[in-house]
Formats: structure tokens, sequence, C-alpha cells
């Protein structure tokens, strides 16, 4: 008897989001049948373009804790099997992913199917500024009103009115490169003039995430699963899901600053007062691990700080019909109604997959809202995580071409104390009290006033007294399936 054995996935049936490897065996009695066998399956293997054959890899030897080394090792054989070959590089520093892709041409960017992070979402985050930096060109979003007045410490919103339109880009910056820090200019970026290959938006290229960070929000919430196999197995397979992500633009980062505008991209979250003080305190204590947000963020709550702000924001009316008796069609604005129906992203998420510019019924508005915040949180997709079961925002979803702009107003300690425990229940409601007041929007701008604190992207601090953001809806794909139900 001759055999040959078929590599092959299947999904938990206790966990549905988890995938396993499982191999076949099968026997003839004739050797050349045998064969028959084996050629016309790796024929097939072969024609599928799904699959990623040729990966560029990023190890984070120091992320989460500190296992990023181990767990490549655990699926690189996964790898091997489906004879995908991987250029593996493991970062020595900060940033070391981020100057490596940047020193890429588009040419030899081409020649690989996708980039791979093995590490948590700041080394995703990283490797995805480093390419979008240089090939994703589209204006500015608005900048924020340039005026001194001081904010009323009283939260009240102020409507300015319908049609809201997206401001157009200076002509003085036309040709300024966007920055993500200081240390970078021109000359680290490749010339894309005489390098057109890759751009984004692009239907092709895909970025994978392998899990071995301190939360693994993008992940978790990409797969179902915070699993390394599973992420392996769905980028070894070829899945492919598009992928919101948030322009940042800081154009002043202290009231004494010049204007110039800073540019960041994110895949998952950005947050102002209580998250910038959560990880400016974590600094201090990277020594202990994980653990260092649990200890930072304590000795933040108990601090209870607030701070000064303006956000401008458009907000989407939407006109749907209403199914009460009377069937009249009501006009309500997404993200206002408290305790509203939750539809979670799943796999082949119906809403994801809307053509959103087929809606004629949209409109948008221009809304203001000023006064004292303990935290401003914006939020691309739901952030779920082991702390947040549902994460910030249930209901988000990874391709919809919406922000959720999360706005929590001064408090008393024990309230705010009640919100954070709904944030870690499964099923709990951290956004149906009085002083939550969560928003879909595609657009926003914040201006800080009097003392401020910083700004937590994915991880990093980033300064900033007036900011600016927006949304692009599935700018680029990534290796998952998105998950289960």
């Amino acid at each position: 008897m001759y055999r040959f054995k078929v590599h092959g996935v299947q999904m938990s049936k206790g966990q549905p989001s988890l995938w396993t490897p499982v191999v076949y065996t099968f026997g003839h009695d004739n050797k050349e049948t045998c064969k028959t066998w084996v050629n016309k399956i790796k024929t097939f293997l072969g024609i599928e373009t799904d699959r990623p054959k040729n990966l560029l890899v990023f190890v984070n030897p120091m992320s989460g804790k500190r296992n990023g080394c181990q767990i490549w090792e655990n699926v690189a054989p996964l790898f091997s099997q489906a004879e995908v070959k991987t250029k593996v590089i493991v970062t020595e520093r900060a940033g070391h992913a981020f100057d490596a892709m940047t020193s890429i041409t588009s040419r030899e960017l081409a020649s690989y199917d996708g980039v791979v992070a093995v590490g948590g979402d700041g080394l995703f985050n990283e490797i995805l500024n480093s390419v979008l930096l240089s090939r994703h060109k589209a204006p500015y979003p608005p900048a924020p009103p340039d005026h001194d007045q001081t904010v009323d410490t009283h939260n009240d919103i102020v409507d300015s009115g319908p049609t809201v339109t997206m401001a157009e880009p200076l002509p003085s910056r036309e040709d300024e490169s966007p920055l993500l820090s200081s240390s970078l200019d021109e000359s680290q970026v490749p010339n894309i003039a005489h390098d057109p290959e890759i751009s984004f938006p692009n239907d092709q290229f895909r970025f994978g995430l392998i899990p071995s960070g301190s939360t693994d929000a993008i992940v978790i919430c990409t797969t179902g699963a915070r699993d390394p196999v599973t992420s392996a197995l769905q980028i070894i397979i070829g899945k492919k899901l598009r992928l919101d992500i948030a322009q940042i633009v800081t154009w002043k980062t202290s009231q004494i600053s010049k204007h110039e505008p800073r540019v960041r991209y994110t895949a998952s979250f950005a947050g102002y007062g209580f998250y910038g003080d959560v990880i400016t305190e974590s600094e201090k204590y990277r020594w202990m691990g994980p653990k260092r947000y649990d200890y930072a963020g304590t000795k933040v709550f108990l601090r209870h700080r607030s701070y000064e702000a303006e956000v401008a924001f458009t907000k989407v009316e939407h006109e749907k019909t209403d199914t009460q008796a009377n069937g009249r069609k009501l006009k309500t604005f997404w993200g206002l109604p408290k305790d509203p129906k939750r539809v979670p992203c799943r796999v082949n998420c119906h809403i994801c997959n809307t053509n959103q510019t087929s809606d004629s019924h949209q409109e948008s508005k221009l809304v203001t809202v000023k006064g004292r915040f303990l935290s401003i949180g914006a939020a691309v997709i739901s952030c779920r995580n082991e702390k947040a079961p549902d994460g910030l925002v249930a209901d988000a979803h990874l391709s919809d071409g919406f922000l959720h702009l999360i706005l929590i107003k001064d408090c008393p300690r024990a309230f705010y104390l009640w919100h954070l425990m709904q944030l870690a229940r499964k099923g709990g409601s951290p956004l149906d009290f009085d002083f939550v007041e969560h928003y879909k929007t595609t657009t926003f701008t914040f201006t800080s006033y009097g003392e401020e604190s910083v700004w937590n992207v994915d991880g990093e601090v980033l300064l900033a007294h007036k900011l600016s953001a927006q949304v692009f809806r599935g700018l680029v794909n990534v290796f998952a399936s998105g998950p289960q139900t």
C-alpha cells in the first residue's frame, strides 16, 4: 500500500473561531495512482491566487511576554509545509520595522504577497505606517478652527447645521510629505514617482498579524481568537478581509508650537485623557511587563483628572423606517440612542459588504462638543481584548467606513468606575450612561485648553494640542476571515 498525506485545517467545534491543523492520509496499491493524485492536488493549489507564496515577516522578540521568537518557531513549520517562502527579520530596536519598510522600494515590496507582523498591535501599526505614509495619497482632514477663546467648562453641544464637505489640501502643502515624527524626512521615503508599482488602496497586497502582544485587539477583532496557529493558518489559506484605517493629523503639538501637520495611521484606537495618562504612566514600569497597564491604570483612575477640550465632528443622519404601528419614517442619528440593537461584525458581514455610496438618504451635520472630559476615544474597530471582552464599542465594524467617537464627560469617580466595570463585563453596557456620549462619524477635530494630556495611539504617545482625523473605508486588506458567529 502506497500512502500520501494531505495537510488541511478544521474549525474547533466548541470555539468556531479557533482553527487547528489536521492531516489526512490516503492510500492506494498503485504507486502511479498516488503520484497522479499528489500532482493534481499540487496543481490546483498552485493556481489559487489568494494563497500567498512569498511573505516578508517581522518578529518582535520583546512584545508582550517577550515570546515572539518562540511563537514564530512554533508556527514556521506550517508555512514550510504549505511551501510558503518567508523572509524573516527579527527586530532589534523600536522603529526597526519602520526603517526597514521605508527603505524597501515598491518594486521590491511587490515581490511579496504581503507582510506579516509577529508581535502586538504596536508592531502591526508600525508596519502599517511605514507603508501608508509614502504610498497613500489623500487630502488632509479639515484642521481645527484657529481661535484662542476659553472653552466653556459646562458640557454642551452646538449644532452647526447641515452639509459638511471635506476640506481640500492647502496649496502650500501639496508637495509636503506626511511625517510620522520629526526624525523622518523625504530622503527616508522611497521616490514614488520613479517606483509606482504599489499604492493604496491595493486589492492584492495584504497585511498579516500573528499575536504575541499585550492585548492583541486587532487580531481578536479580525480572526475572533487570540491564537497564533489560527492566525498562521488563515494567512496560509489566503483569507482576505478589508479593514478601515484612520488617518490622524497633528497640526500643533502644544499651544506655542508652530503649525506643522504630521500624519499617523491607526487600525484600532486613539485616546486622550485617561488613555493617554495610562500609557504615559506605564512607561515608568516597563519592567513589569503587561501588568504595568493594570498598575498604571489604577494610579490614573485614582487621580481622576479631567481636561478641557473642544471636539467637532460630522454626524451622519440616516433615514430609516420605524417598525411601530404608525409606520412613520423617523430620522435618527447613528450612535445617539441608548442601548441600541447590537449587530456585531462577523464573517461575511453584510454591513461591511454594503456599498455605502448607494445610500442616497444620508446627510451630515457639523457638531461641536466642548467642556471637560475624563477621556476622549476614537475607535476604528471594536477593540475587543481579554480585559474588555466586547471591546470599547461592541457593534463597531471592520469595514463600514466609520469611527466611533466616545466622549466621557467629567463625572464622580464612582460613576466612572461603574463605566469601567461595564467595559470589563461580557454583555456589559459601558455606553449607556448620561456622562457618556457615543457618535458614529467619518471625521473629527480636537483642540485642547489649559492643562493638557497626551494621545495614546496604538500604545504610543502622541503630543497634540490641535488634531484632526478621518477614516478611509477598507483602505487595506488583511489575512483574516473575520470572527465566527
